[in-house]
């Protein structure tokens, strides 16, 4: 049985491609120009991103700091050596153009069973240049880890993150972006999820013009868990993208997505995708995917679309759910009944919004920098 639908945006049930259909190369070549009108980017501003798209060597890069506890090591690779730890291939042209043009594959790497205590914090801050990334994060057999990558300053920045997690090792990836005002970022983060093992992973938007991230993830064996949290607020004129993808490619594999958004201000976009693809030979698999958003004001857009190809019927569950709308007003006529104003009652429900999210994440670094972001982004609110 195959299923595949998607909500265009006026509504209507269209067909879409499947994702097992689509080009996965680190060859740029294998990509044709990006004009806007193909599925994956029809919600995107490509006229502005024209640069990413072009194979050509950049002269920039990001500023790279690090906190590395002992038993993580980092060194330089090259593409051919990345490739040959199992990471998968670029699945859309600006990751191909970043693979090929990063100035080396930035390799760290966890041994097997060993455990850190402290995550790994790596700053990537831009120096207001065009450069082009590619991180490889590699943990070993029954390992397990935290890295948290920040991303800062101003960029027209395209990357590709690759991850191996190991048969039963277990690793939380948080991505911070939390970009000056016009910064561009465009990211593909893949994961290849070992036998037994756990990946969660962490996609925090809040800076930056335009930021549009591919998380997807593939099974390297039975049993493998991945879990997808993200959390967005887009301001007037921003453009937040998130697109997550999950291959369920083997049996007893398990898969959450959770995203939450909010929006404020003229012209603030945001835009999330999610795809599942579960194919015949997943058995026994379970996914849920799920998308809110929460419109703050007039002039504000949220697209919400999620889609489910399933191609057995031998599986324990799989669903989605997504919704957009404005305030609860029972929410906010119950705190206002006892006492609150208006305007500090509507900031309440949108920190608890946002804390289903956030109580999941269980990164403290990571809870800290959203409870004053948040908190910075609504004492500039218009509520």
């Amino acid at each position: 049985m195959t299923q595949t639908l998607e909500s265009a945006p006026s509504g209507v049930q269209v067909p879409a491609q499947g994702r097992a259909d689509r080009t996965r190369s680190f060859s740029v070549d294998a990509f044709p120009a990006v004009t806007g009108r193909e599925e994956e980017w029809r919600f995107t501003p490509v006229r502005r991103l024209a640069d990413l798209f072009e194979n050509t060597v950049v002269d920039g890069a990001l500023t790279v700091r690090q906190e590395l506890p002992e038993a993580v090591t980092v060194e330089t690779i090259d593409l051919a050596s990345a490739q040959a730890h199992g990471v998968l291939a670029p699945e859309d042209r600006p990751a191909a153009v970043a693979a090929s043009n990063a100035a080396g594959v930035l390799h760290y790497h966890l041994a097997d069973e060993v455990e850190l205590d402290e995550p790994v914090i790596i700053h990537a801050d831009g120096t207001g240049t065009t450069a082009h990334g590619h991180i490889l994060i590699t943990v070993g057999r029954h390992a397990k880890a935290t890295f948290v990558i920040e991303h800062e300053g101003i960029a027209r920045y395209s990357e590709l993150l690759s991850v191996v997690v190991g048969e039963g090792a277990d690793l939380t990836l948080a991505s911070l972006q939390l970009w000056e005002d016009g910064s561009v970022h465009l990211g593909q983060h893949d994961a290849l999820v070992g036998r037994d093992a756990k990946y969660k992973h962490i996609a925090v938007s809040l800076g930056g013009d335009i930021v549009r991230l591919n998380s997807n993830v593939r099974y390297d064996g039975p049993g493998g868990e991945a879990e997808l949290l993200g959390l967005y607020f887009s301001d007037a004129g921003q453009h937040l993208e998130h697109r997550t993808y999950i291959d369920h490619n083997t049996p007893k594999a398990t898969s959450n997505v959770m995203y939450k958004g909010a929006l404020q201000g003229t012209d603030a976009r945001s835009v999330w995708v999610g795809d599942v693809l579960i194919r015949p030979e997943a058995l026994g698999i379970d996914t849920y995917e799920l998308n809110r958003n929460l419109i703050l004001t007039d002039g504000a857009r949220a697209d919400s679309v999620p889609n489910l190809e399933i191609e057995t019927g031998d599986i324990e569950g799989a669903g989605h759910a997504s919704s957009t709308g404005r305030f609860d007003e029972e929410h906010l006529f119950y705190l206002m009944s006892r006492g609150i104003d208006e305007a500090s009652a509507r900031r309440l429900v949108v920190r608890g919004f946002f804390n289903e999210v956030i109580q999941k994440i269980g990164v403290a670094e990571v809870e800290s920098v959203l409870h004053d972001r948040i908190e910075d982004e609504l004492s500039r609110s218009v509520l």
